[in-house]
């Protein structure tokens, strides 16, 4: 099983950036993707952003296709989400998942 912890969250301005980490634990080395997921109150969780560790694929939802980047170490260990041009509506608890394992998440909030 992998245990995950995320870090990196806090507050930015509007355009401003922040660095997400993902930091796995465990049986790192089965990881098939890693995928960050954020959530407001009241709202599901929806998707932001994944990682195909085998190939380097990554995948974005269209909210923050162009500016945000996922990455990650070739040990699977800690995958990253730097997020750019950042917009009041990018404020929410960011959340890493991967092989069905959930960090507990990290509040970014982005002031206009």
């Amino acid at each position: 099983q992998v245990q995950l912890v995320e870090s990196g969250g806090g507050l930015a301005q509007t355009g401003g950036s922040l660095r997400l980490s993902c930091a796995a634990s465990g049986r790192t080395v089965r990881q098939y993707a890693t995928q960050w997921f954020r959530q407001t109150p009241g709202n599901e969780r929806e998707f932001v952003a994944g990682i195909m560790w085998s190939t380097g694929f990554t995948w974005y939802s269209k909210a923050v296709q162009d500016r945000f980047i996922i990455s990650g170490d070739n040990a699977k260990t800690t995958a990253y989400l730097q997020m750019n041009a950042l917009q009041p509506a990018d404020t929410a608890v960011y959340y890493c998942s991967s092989e069905n394992a959930w960090g507990r998440g990290t509040q970014v909030t982005v002031s206009s």
